[in-house]
């Protein structure tokens, strides 16, 4: 079974083609635009899309070595996103299944970033077994997942406010860090002592998240040492980003540790943007190998929105025989 995949549910263009789970190609285009901005402007994101979609699914048929009349199914983001950016893919997707005379099947962004763990590049690649614990990082969800099956998924915990990724970005703006700041932060704490500065962490019953106040805290330390000192981010940026970082980690491992005791399970995966972050990898390979617990931990490629994890969770889905009418319109926010 052959599926093309089509994500472009924020500032990335991408096509992948998979057989039976088997990666054949994937494509990414990503977007400079918005480095000048400090962030992603939708309006600008909806028409770049427009302007790299049918260069980036071409390329990636022709990277597959298959013809389009090959296709079995198209599967594509229809959320959560930028509205404009999904109805560029979902227009897109919808006139080529209507010329390719073939089924459309919709997923959930989120969906795929949780089984982006079951790309496999040959017959040998490893994926988890169900049930399993996935923590999902990126800079718009903080969430802790419990995964029985492909289509059966329990969010036992989400952020509250702002996510993990958002954190990392924000707080380097105000440092002066390009965007997006998470891996400039990443690659500065490799720098810095993360004992320098202490911030404050949430008190959040259960297993949600929130990283408002490690934001506000981030801050307040800021401006206090900035009246002492005006060159105090410049002179100290290394310290600050390993010591912001550590704490991040240290909130993340709290809640998902705590999911990971409390159920029994002894599989976990990340996924996201954030599972990207060394320090993250880290950390959760560190905690899984102290109790005999296995930790998948995705390739880089994978971290980031890439339309070969929209293709797997499509092909789950045209497994069981879900598919999406035409008329199906994307929407910006959805559940689990």
């Amino acid at each position: 079974m052959i599926i093309l995949g089509i994500e472009s549910s924020c500032d990335d263009t991408s096509a992948a083609v998979i057989r039976d789970c088997i990666l054949l190609s994937n494509v990414i285009a990503s977007q400079k635009v918005h480095e000048a901005y400090g962030g992603v402007v939708p309006e600008l994101a909806s028409r770049t899309h427009q302007q790299n979609i049918v260069p980036v699914v071409s390329e990636a048929i022709r990277q597959a070595g298959i013809d389009k009349s090959e296709i079995d199914a198209i599967a594509f983001t229809r959320g959560p996103g930028l509205p404009g950016s999904l109805h560029v893919g979902t227009a897109f997707s919808k006139g080529l299944a209507l010329a390719l005379n073939i089924p459309l099947v919709d997923v959930n962004h989120l969906h795929g970033h949780v089984l982006a763990h079951f790309i496999k590049e040959d017959e040998n690649t490893e994926v988890p077994e169900f049930p399993f614990l996935c923590l999902l990082i990126s800079g718009g969800n903080s969430q802790i997942i419990k995964v029985e099956s492909p289509y059966d998924m329990e969010i036992m915990g989400q952020t509250i406010d702002d996510a993990a990724g958002e954190a990392f970005d924000k707080c380097a703006k105000v440092m002066g860090l390009p965007y997006p700041g998470g891996p400039h932060i990443d690659r500065l704490a490799q720098e810095g002592d993360p004992k320098r500065f202490k911030f404050s962490k949430p008190h959040i019953e259960g297993y949600n998240y929130s990283f408002s106040g490690l934001k506000t805290s981030f801050l307040y330390t800021l401006r206090d040492e900035i009246k002492l000192n005006p060159n105090f981010i410049e002179e100290n940026r290394a310290d600050l980003a390993a010591s912001l970082q550590r704490t991040i980690i240290e909130i993340l491992m709290d809640k998902f540790g705590k999911a990971i005791k409390d159920t029994g399970i002894k599989t976990v995966a990340i996924g996201g943007g954030v599972s990207a972050n060394s320090g993250v990898r880290a950390a959760v390979q560190q905690y899984c190998d102290r109790r005999g617990i296995k930790a998948f931990l995705p390739k880089r490629t994978f971290t980031t929105d890439n339309a070969a994890m929209i293709a797997v969770a499509g092909y789950y889905k045209f497994l069981r025989g879900e598919t999406c009418p035409i008329t199906a319109p994307p929407f910006a926010r959805v559940v689990i």
